[in-house]
């Protein structure tokens, strides 16, 4: 096992902020249909930066290290950083080859974050954001 596969599964074991916060302001979930994946992150923001983040949820080994990852990123940045944060980014994140079929799992937190950070921010993610990740 190479020593990103072994992160990857110590995240998967062993993962950073897992749970839900009661009464978050920000709150999205969603699924990736191909596998399975259920991914759901809720945190709270105060003056624009997040003080709180976790996610809960099912899946593969990526989906949820990933997630864990993810949330640990974004502990104590601003709400407006979700949306600069892309694919690239989050696969830097992850440091493993991604194949295409994996790669709906790499992104499913991002996504849910994302949904999340622009409803808090009284947006929505557009069709072609969500395509392009």
């Amino acid at each position: 096992m190479s020593m990103f596969t072994e992160v990857i599964m110590d995240y998967y074991r062993n993962p950073r902020n897992r749970g839900q916060i009661a009464d978050a302001r920000i709150s999205a979930e969603d699924t990736n249909p191909l596998c399975g994946d259920v991914i759901k992150i809720t945190a709270n923001a105060d003056n624009g930066t997040i003080s709180a983040i976790k996610f809960d949820g099912k899946g593969c080994a990526i989906s949820q290290a990933a997630a864990s990852m993810l949330t640990e990123h974004m502990q104590g940045r601003s709400v407006e950083h979700v949306k600069n944060i892309n694919k690239e980014d989050m696969l830097k994140m992850l440091n493993i080859p991604i194949s295409p079929v994996r790669l709906k799992c790499a992104l499913l937190a991002l996504k849910v974050l994302k949904m999340g950070a622009y409803a808090h921010l009284g947006g929505e993610l557009s069709r072609e954001e969500i395509e392009t990740l």
